[in-house]
């Protein structure tokens, strides 16, 4: 992006003084409350041309060898996405001034201003990549974000495309353009869930479309991550299972693919926490879903459940005097629109209520290790699912069925 930042945060909810301070979750949309506009990145780094040496080079390692052969190949999948938009032009010009009965000041005037006309100007840019040989191109979500602007995809040989959006995820930093055009080189999935802690991880984005693609490496440092990302303007969104690694996601490779040793993307480049080399990705599966789902109906359908909710710990039991240790507390957030249950949400429909536990869901115990948000985004529209809930001192069962979010 052009002008980013990034942060990991916690949600903070306060009810009746009742709980002491914690991290308040909304499941919405495979459980998150979705704000749009992300910019997620905060390294902003100089654009550089690479020169080629005329003498040799020397002979690469095997490793490195295999590296650069998996950068020569897949380059010409990767782009880079440019936001252009008119924007008023104004100038400036000078206004003799007058007192209150007319008297002129001759030579003394104030500068004014006035419209004249717009001119188109870039306002964003990242990366995406094609997944598909007739056109499709996969990016961040806050790539796409302006509404009214018109995008344009650059290839690696500097060919330039009109690119329409076809589908924001409502839950994730993804987003689905469509190129008109068909041979176009593509990209193939990895599976994201066979990852391991270690292996390689490259990074590759293209800062403009007459640059060459920047290129970073490194390991996948932690897999089903869940973090807290921040656009800069107090707003953010929970991104659950995704890809830690310390291989660098900064300007221009965000909304690129992370890819393994075969060239396979395993995640898309995500967010930056700056100056600790930590990067995120979305993992594939996710993404490949998101990709399928639109080719087939046109559109990104979530799962919506319909409440925010504090994971109840050990701590939070015992500071708060809770009768379980496990499950999460239904909450509503620190302002008055930030409701506990969303009104004529499945949860709203299933009687569910502020203050409510909710214990099990198809008879999983919810605890650190198998959080809400990520069992609800692994059902489809329409599932039913089964939840233990404990009301005011009583445990009942409770049937909801999933709908989406519209």
């Amino acid at each position: 992006m052009s002008t980013k930042s990034t942060f990991l945060s916690a949600i903070i909810g306060f009810f009746g003084g009742l709980l002491a301070t914690s991290a308040v979750v909304a499941v919405v949309v495979a459980a998150t409350i979705v704000h749009p506009d992300w910019m997620l990145d905060m390294i902003n780094v100089n654009r550089v041309m690479t020169s080629v040496s005329s003498q040799s080079a020397p002979e690469l390692a095997g490793t490195e060898e295999e590296i650069v052969s998996v950068v020569e190949r897949v380059s010409p999948a990767v782009v880079s996405i440019v936001a252009t938009q008119d924007v008023p032009v104004y100038e400036q010009y000078y206004e003799e001034q007058y007192d209150p009965f007319g008297f002129e000041f001759p030579g003394f005037s104030l500068p004014q201003y006035r419209q004249n006309g717009t001119e188109e100007q870039e306002v964003s840019s990242g990366s995406g990549f094609f997944v598909s040989a007739d056109g499709y191109v996969v990016t961040n979500k806050h790539v796409v974000s302006e509404s009214e602007a018109d995008y344009t995809v650059f290839t690696n040989d500097g060919s330039q495309y009109s690119a329409s959006v076809v589908a924001k995820d409502p839950a994730n930093d993804i987003a689905v353009l469509k190129v008109d055009g068909e041979n176009f080189s593509y990209l193939e999935f990895g599976d994201s869930d066979t990852l391991q802690v270690g292996q390689t991880a490259i990074a590759i984005g293209n800062a403009l479309g007459e640059f060459s693609n920047s290129v970073s490496v490194g390991v996948v440092s932690g897999l089903a991550r869940s973090i807290q990302a921040g656009d800069g303007f107090g707003q953010s969104e929970k991104l659950d299972g995704v890809i830690q690694t310390d291989a660098a996601i900064n300007f221009g490779n965000s909304g690129g693919p992370l890819l393994n040793a075969a060239g396979q993307v395993i995640g898309v480049n995500v967010a930056v926490a700056a100056a600790e080399n930590i990067g995120f990705a979305l993992p594939a599966n996710l993404v490949q879903s998101v990709v399928e789902s639109v080719k087939t109906t046109g559109k990104i359908s979530r799962p919506f459940l319909g409440v925010r909710y504090i994971p109840i710990t050990v701590e939070l039991r015992e500071a708060n005097d809770l009768p379980v240790d496990y499950g999460v507390l239904v909450l509503r957030g620190e302002t008055p629109t930030e409701l506990a249950v969303i009104p004529s949400s499945p949860a709203d429909k299933a009687g569910i209520e502020e203050n409510d536990i909710l214990l099990e869901i198809d008879g999983q115990k919810l605890d650190s290790e198998h959080d809400l948000s990520t069992i609800i985004g692994q059902h489809v529209v329409g599932d039913k699912v089964t939840l233990q809930v404990l009301h005011d001192g009583e445990e009942k069962e409770v049937e909801v069925t999933l709908e989406e979010r519209q």
